[in-house]
């Protein structure tokens, strides 16, 4: 019961039998009633057939009960451990055959040594009970009333029995040997007052009186912040006897010889004095639900078992604050007790501040935990250690040399930071831990961890976050995506549901769904996604932090390299410079593009650019708008690029502004702008979502204007509506007229694509007449043509010849190469659907020429092949008019039937 609820050798694999055996135990040798047993199963709304499939249960418990006792299972034999007995059933229980039995026993037995002073008794009693343990009591199973009040209580006694085992331990002068374990435990249980008094008793005997006075803020600030209470009188006594120096807190004598716990709260002790030459283990408890990272623990394995032949054995676990990196270390290191019988030791590189400690002091560090100067030879227990960093790695270096030894460097900053301790244990394997990648570090294997999978990551949030978010997968998974996948998110998010028995998954999936909210979401106690993301920010120099929060500003998913040149107005140079250096701290992700090893984007994690913008509006809130309006105008400087050799002569919004500095659109765009359309068009989507928030007016026109011929291309109609609503809404907040009537005849041929006949003519209309206001009479003539396609789609055949001959008109005089392309096709359109082949053959040459001179190949394509297709048709005889011969009235838009409008082709 002190974990999964299982019994030997078999147990139910159901989740309900494997409940009433629970509830059984929980009121063993007592009877429980069938009343009592359906509620906790079923609640306040059984099924009709519960007394049924209780039944059922019950005898597959029987089932399984007599493999273990070896008894039949017949109800009349006296041994049979589970009997029927009115109101409900009886589980008879001998002493022993019950871990709870045998835990609450081994705890008064502890408790009783405790109160007469025989420490070494009481921690090695209550050591064993602890070891009982393999998880939550009671875990794995549906909990009805019964079940969370025994779950709930029984943990409390093993909370009860641990802290006493430490006070035990503490009296024994164990302090230096309790601190990675005290720390852990702080660490999961923010508001138990008593094991941070432990910790600070700890630290300060320890000499580490500034630690243990932060210890004390720590739990200060969780307790104020989670309930709004100041510290007890235990707790606050305690601190002030630390500022003072109270003598009576300072350990006076040597530590006792007694058996000592290695490892975590629940590991068996080890047959070792606790002062003798045998493994020194300090190491924090393993996560109890770590959950994937398969691939990467046999990796780890490999290395710690020797794998890598001829190579130092040094393993460099790098990747993004929260990832995990420190999980996965020490569980490598805690199943690796066999390959390292001389010890296992982590230190942290990092002090409570998260600033980096010297290298002399994790040099000390490492030897305080080697039990201090061992009494062999010159070196003894009363010499201090030496002052200076070179003795300190030659010290270390004798006491480890010849010895099998696994120490953890966890967080380490630089390389710089590392080199000297790796350098004085030459003989030790050592995993590395590292929001940097420390390239420069020779001779390591290295592991990069990532964000988890996305079922891993459900995993688990459902490990942590129990029933609630097991029952509701589709919200798990929500989560487990606005968390980024991020494992020290999913952590946090998960115990705040669980600390919240009124929320729902539902409702915290809705609470982290604003970007601008959801790292605050993020917290709990002291675990803290912002803070720990914050660390590896301020990780870096003020450059590549000034890089880190403008990009912030970038298009999502990923951007390319010109983009971050445009934001940080550098050169292409100096933007690769600062995003590389980003990226080396695991502070923006490089990716490369699928079926282009060559072509580099960048990226944030989801919360890293929540904290980007977070600090970009507390730390340089004015650098922004000058920053947008660097990106849009290296966007417009592009879009035209690759509009013109898309569709030449389209756009008729000319705002004139010279690129940004680093921005080529030769070189960006190349030969290929369908393709770098198809790349930014999300980016572009954005970057005119940017220009209307910035109040960037005529940028955010300009911008949409310039990509509606690729979404009309690409039939990207959703993007072109919510890009072209925005430009109609700043062209009429600016008063541009020449803007809104660019964008109300681009909204006519999106309005025309989608059958919207009536509302293309209306804004088709309106166009012209604004630009005729404005005197762009090339532009009104193209709106001319435009209406002219939607009433030939209406079976207005003489309306229409008789507005693309007016377009016509207008556009020659203009000098409008375009525009009289578009007109003339026109002409040929009606003359085909008249049956003037003849004519329709010279209106196509002519059309051909035109676009030819306007330098559209789009276009000059489509009269080519219109001319040939008729010419074929006339050759073999065939009817060669609309009626019979489907139209492609412009480029990739075909007309079926005269009496229906255009439709695009599939």
């Amino acid at each position: 019961m002190l974990g999964p609820v299982h019994m030997s050798p078999r147990t139910p694999s159901a989740a309900k039998p494997r409940a009433v055996l629970a509830t059984l135990l929980v009121q063993s040798n007592t009877v429980v009633s069938t009343h009592t047993l359906i509620d906790e199963l079923w609640g306040a709304e059984p099924p009709r057939t519960a007394t049924t499939t209780l039944q059922v249960y019950v005898s597959q418990l029987r089932k399984a009960l007599p493999a273990a006792t070896g008894e039949t299972p017949a109800e009349t034999d006296t041994a049979q451990p589970l009997l029927t007995r009115p109101p409900g059933y009886l589980m008879r229980v001998a002493p022993g055959e019950l871990d709870l039995s045998v835990f609450e026993s081994l705890r008064a037995e502890g408790r009783a040594a405790y109160g007469r002073g025989e420490y070494g008794d009481a921690s090695q009693a209550l050591s064993r009970a602890l070891a009982l343990w393999t998880g939550p009591a009671l875990a794995g199973i549906p909990h009805g009333p019964s079940l969370q009040t025994s779950a709930i209580r029984l943990n409390e006694l093993r909370a009860e029995v641990l802290e006493q085992r430490i006070s035990a331990d503490l009296r024994l002068g164990l302090h230096q040997e309790l601190i990675g374990e005290l720390m852990a435990l702080a660490h999961e249980h923010p508001l138990r007052e008593a094991l941070h008094s432990h910790l600070m008793v700890a630290l300060y005997r320890s000499g580490r009186q500034s630690d243990a006075l932060q210890v004390y803020r720590r739990a200060r600030r969780a307790l104020v912040d989670e309930l709004g209470v100041e510290p007890g009188p235990v707790l606050s006594r305690l601190q002030e006897r630390i500022l003072a120096s109270d003598p009576s807190l300072a350990w006076h004598g040597e530590p006792e010889r007694r058996l000592v716990p290695v490892g975590g709260s629940g590991d068996r002790p080890a047959e070792v004095p606790a002062r003798d030459a045998g493994p020194t283990v300090w190491l924090p408890p393993a996560v109890a639900d770590f959950t994937g990272r398969e691939d990467q623990l046999i990796v780890g394995e490999q290395l710690l078992a020797g794998g890598y032949a001829g190579r130092n054995q040094v393993l460099v676990v790098s990747g993004r604050a929260g990832a995990g990196k420190t999980a996965l270390a020490v569980r490598l290191a805690h199943g690796a007790a066999d390959r390292f019988p001389d010890g296992r030791v982590l230190v942290t590189l990092r002090d409570a501040g998260g600033r980096a400690v010297e290298s002399k002091t994790a040099l000390t560090t490492l030897l305080r935990r080697l039990h201090g100067p061992q009494a062999t030879g010159a070196d003894s227990d009363a010499e201090p250690l030496p002052s200076s960093e070179t003795e300190l790695a030659e010290l270390l270096h004798r006491r480890t040399a010849g010895r099998r030894m696994l120490f953890v460097l966890d967080d380490a900053v630089s390389e710089a930071q590392v080199r000297p301790v790796l350098s004085a244990v030459p003989d030790s394997t050592v995993i590395l831990t590292s929001r940097h990648v420390l390239g420069a570090l020779e001779s390591v294997e290295r592991l990069t961890l990532d964000v988890l999978s996305a079922p891993e990551a459900e995993a688990l949030l459902t490990a942590c976050g129990g029933e609630r978010m097991r029952d509701d997968p589709e919200a798990a998974g929500e989560i487990a995506r606005l968390c980024g996948r991020l494992p020290l998110a999913l952590r946090v998010a998960a115990a705040g549901l669980a600390a919240r028995p009124h929320w729902t998954a539902a409702g915290l999936a809705q609470r982290l769904r604003d970007e601008r909210t959801r790292l605050a979401a993020l917290a709990l106690g002291d675990l803290d996604v912002r803070s720990s993301l914050l660390t590896a920010y301020r990780d870096v120099d003020e450059e590549a932090r000034h890089a880190f929060r403008i990009l912030g500003l970038a298009s999502l998913p990923d951007f390319a390299l010109w983009s971050a040149a445009a934001l940080l107005g550098t050169d292409r140079a100096g933007a690769e410079r600062l995003t590389e250096e980003l990226v080396q701290a695991h502070l923006l992700e490089a990716r490369r593009q699928p079926g282009r090893p060559a072509t580099v984007r960048y990226g944030f994690h989801a919360l890293l650019r929540s904290l980007a913008l977070e600090v970009l509006a507390q730390e340089c809130r004015q650098e922004g708008p000058a920053a947008v309006e660097r990106l849009c105008r290296a966007f417009l400087t592009l879009a035209r690029h690759a509009d013109a050799r898309l569709t030449p002569g389209r756009d008729r919004l000319a705002l004139e502004a010279e690129p940004p500095a680093g921005v080529s659109p030769e070189e960006v765009v190349g030969s290929a702008p369908l393709r770098w359309f198809q790349e930014e068009s999300a980016g572009l989507s954005e970057a005119v979502r940017q220009a209307h928030a910035a109040g960037l007016w005529s940028l955010c026109c300009a911008l949409a204007s310039a990509s509606a011929g690729y979404y009309e291309a690409g039939a990207l109609w959703d993007e072109w509506e919510s890009t072209h609503d925005l430009a109609l809404d700043a062209a009429r907040r600016s008063g541009d007229v020449h803007a809104e009537a660019v964008v109300l005849r681009s909204l006519g041929d999106l309005a025309w694509q989608r059958h919207q006949t009536s509302a293309a003519l209306d804004r088709y209309r309106l166009a012209a007449e604004l630009f005729t206001r404005h005197g762009d009479r090339a532009a009104a003539g193209r709106c001319l043509s435009a209406e002219a396609d939607a009433l030939l789609g209406l079976g207005r055949v003489e309306q229409a010849e008789r507005a693309y001959a007016h377009a016509l008109s207008v556009s020659r005089p203009a000098d409008d190469a375009r525009g009289a392309a578009e007109s003339l096709r026109g002409l040929a359109l009606v003359a085909l659907r008249q049956g003037r082949n003849e004519e329709a053959l010279a209106r196509l040459a002519e059309c051909e020429s035109a676009a030819r001179s306007a330098g559209d190949h789009r276009w000059t394509e489509y009269a080519r092949r219109t001319a040939s297709a008729l010419r074929t048709a006339l050759a073999s005889g065939s009817p060669a008019t609309a009626a019979s011969t489907p139209l492609e009235v412009r480029p990739g838009v075909w007309l079926f039937c005269p009496s229906k409008p255009a439709q695009r082709a599939a």
